[in-house]
């Protein structure tokens, strides 16, 4: 069975409202009943749905449509099937609710205690408070020390167990460096 494109409903909606194809061309090509793609001409399927344009993702080549289109019973072929969704967006600051935000420093000491090895500024970075007050908990000279009880801040949803791994990584990368660093000063 040939593959579907993605997002088969908005793609008919486009192919639809874009192309002079059939609706069976449609309905063929997006893996969809002809009485679907007749409902979403008429407006009464795919309310509310935005239209994906299949030429973008490299889907469709408008070569392939107005071959399509001048003859009825050819059908619709997809040319590619390996979409690549990227996200290159920018991690957006999350806004912390002022009920969860006393726990940041709670977070701070359960990082400080399960990994010794993350930077005082990789711990401020994940779970979103300063340098100072993870470097003041990490010598126990913080102004609230002795009320702080270690809580997962992954369970607390500051911040993902995927973030967490990256930066145990990340660190377990620079502790190697730095070993590699010392035994090298060694030999000198």
């Amino acid at each position: 069975m040939p593959k579907a494109p993605l997002m088969p409903m908005a793609t008919a909606l486009w192919l639809v409202e874009n192309t002079t194809l059939t609706f069976k061309q449609i309905a063929d090509f997006c893996h969809l009943h002809e009485v679907e793609v007749q409902g979403i001409a008429d407006g009464e399927v795919a309310k509310g749905i935005k239209a994906y344009n299949p030429i973008i993702t490299g889907q469709l080549s408008r070569e392939e449509i107005e071959s399509s289109s001048k003859d009825q019973n050819r059908p619709l072929n997809i040319t590619n099937i390996d979409v690549e969704i990227s996200n290159d967006e920018k991690k957006i600051k999350r806004y912390i609710p002022l009920s969860k935000r006393q726990d940041k420093p709670d977070s701070a000491l359960w990082l400080i205690r399960q990994y010794s090895i993350l930077k005082d500024s990789q711990i401020s970075r994940l779970i979103g408070i300063t340098k100072n007050s993870v470097t003041s908990i990490r010598n126990k000279s913080y102004w609230n020390y002795n009320n702080l009880s270690p809580k997962d801040p992954v369970a607390l949803n500051l911040f993902s167990q995927k973030d967490l791994i990256e930066a145990i990584e990340k660190a377990e990368r620079r502790v190697k460096r730095e070993k590699k660093e010392k035994e090298k000063a060694k030999l000198k």
